[in-house]
């Protein structure tokens, strides 16, 4: 194993995690089995409350891979996931997930197709679903022609329904650093994704070796399509506050292709994807305003009903 010039290892992982002590333990053992070492491990805690933090703390004293960040308060999901890319160093970065697991090949297989496929940004594998025991449920089979040569057809793929199960393989960091991370709102993963894709191909490896857990408190299984709760979950300063998620996807998408290093056809192209989303979504994006029109609505008849006191 070396280091860089900058005393980082070939890969940097980060683990953001808050409350993830029932799974937690499970989770770095699966990174730290992994028959490529040459890596270093982030655990960044969104300041939880339970025994999260004695557990991390305990890795990181037995394993100098190790490393234990805390943060003095809850900065929402994609701030810690943004945390733990800064942290890192390397060449590649793989975000982890503190109720997942790897298989020990995961990493080593990843690097390989990498290393052998320049024009790549990232490399992920065939994805399993576990139960809360890790017994396999399902087996997510779902391929997106996010290999394809042509960026467009990579970029409109992403805009299909997926479950981003790709955000947790690994990424060539060059890639990662040209975007603007992991953004606070709903779908921020599926929307890093789709910039990813407009700066190079990712490539599948064709073995089942990350499980994903499923469990009752999971983002996904707590928020299901809930997009308002979900933004309050990547950025906790939402919480309460009257949001467009939907609306906000679709801008987000149109900057994606703005900011992309593209031909002027090819940004095109990428423009009529997103109006194509926007259609096949108008049922969301409407219902939206229309909803948010008849809280306002409501809260000026409530407003006017309020009896005058008559003291």
């Amino acid at each position: 194993m070396g280091r860089d010039a900058q005393g980082a290892r070939r890969v940097g992982i980060g683990l953001p995690v808050f409350n993830g002590e029932r799974y937690l333990a499970a989770a770095i053992e699966s990174i730290l089995a992994q028959d490529f070492r040459d890596f270093d491990l982030v655990i960044c805690d969104n300041a939880s409350t339970d025994g999260t933090e004695a557990i991390a703390r305990g890795f990181a004293q037995r394993d100098e891979r190790v490393r234990y960040l805390r943060n003095a308060e809850n900065l929402g999901a994609a701030r810690n996931y943004n945390l733990a890319v800064q942290a890192c160093g390397g060449e590649f970065f793989k975000w982890a997930a503190h109720d997942d697991l790897l298989e020990p090949s995961f990493l080593r297989r990843c690097v390989e197709r990498l290393d052998a496929e320049p024009g790549a940004v990232l490399a992920y594998p065939r994805t399993r679903i576990v139960d809360e025991s890790g017994q396999a449920i399902e087996t997510y089979a779902l391929k997106l022609p996010t290999d394809d040569p042509d960026p467009v057809v990579r970029f409109e793929a992403l805009l299909s329904i997926h479950r981003c199960f790709e955000i947790f393989g690994v990424i060539r960091r060059r890639a990662l650093l040209e975007t603007r991370l992991m953004e606070p709102f709903a779908h921020g993963d599926g929307i890093l994704l789709a910039h990813l894709a407009l700066r190079g191909t990712f490539v599948e490896i064709e073995e089942e070796l990350f499980f994903a857990r499923r469990h009752a408190e999971q983002s996904m299984e707590r928020f299901k399509q809930d997009y308002l709760r979900y933004a309050a979950w990547f950025d906790p300063r939402h919480e309460g506050k009257r949001l467009f998620p939907y609306w906000r996807i679709y801008r987000e998408y149109f900057r994606a292709a703005q900011r992309a290093p593209l031909s002027f056809r090819d940004r095109w192209r990428c423009y009529r994807c997103v109006a194509r989303w926007l259609r096949y979504r108008r049922h969301r994006l409407f219902g939206e305003l229309r909803f948010h029109a008849s809280d306002i609505l409501r809260g000026l008849v409530g407003r006017r009903r309020v009896p005058q006191d008559a003291s």
